[in-house]
């Protein structure tokens, strides 16, 4: 099996994982996290999705994860699509969350960039609609 296909099969694995328990389990992305992740969001750490900015390890990842689960709550997270060439994976389709205070949901296409060695993820950045999303937390 190559690193493309083994790449790729970790993360329908992932993915399969975290849509199952509606983004509850965070491990399942600690788990392929390697301890010196380069992780980024898109909105970069603006209000209101103070959570969603860039992280330089495992460990201070777990700030992501629980400013998302602090405002949202998954409604779904569906990859449809996986690219792959050397170490790098690039995921899309779409996914919906709800958020907790407002009860409005945004829906997004969602494309996550993953660069990977020795089967852990060491780099990871997420693309979604941020405008839309944004005024769901309003």
């Amino acid at each position: 099996m190559s690193d493309e296909t083994a790449n790729v099969d970790l993360l329908k694995e992932t993915y399969r994982r975290w849509s199952e328990t509606r983004g509850e389990n965070a491990e399942v992305f600690m788990d392929l996290a390697d301890a010196n992740i380069q992780f980024g969001s898109i909105p970069r750490g603006a209000a209101p999705l103070t959570f969603a900015k860039a992280y330089d390890c495992r460990d201070a990842l777990r700030e992501y994860f629980d400013g998302l689960h602090a405002g949202w709550t998954m409604v779904h997270y569906t990859i449809d699509e996986f690219i792959a060439q050397g170490d790098v994976v690039v995921a899309r389709g779409t996914c919906a969350w709800k958020n907790r205070r407002t009860g409005k949901v945004a829906e997004s296409p969602k494309v996550d960039f993953w660069r990977f060695r020795n089967g852990k993820a060491i780099e990871f950045y997420e693309y979604f609609d941020t405008a839309h999303v944004a005024a769901a937390a309003a």
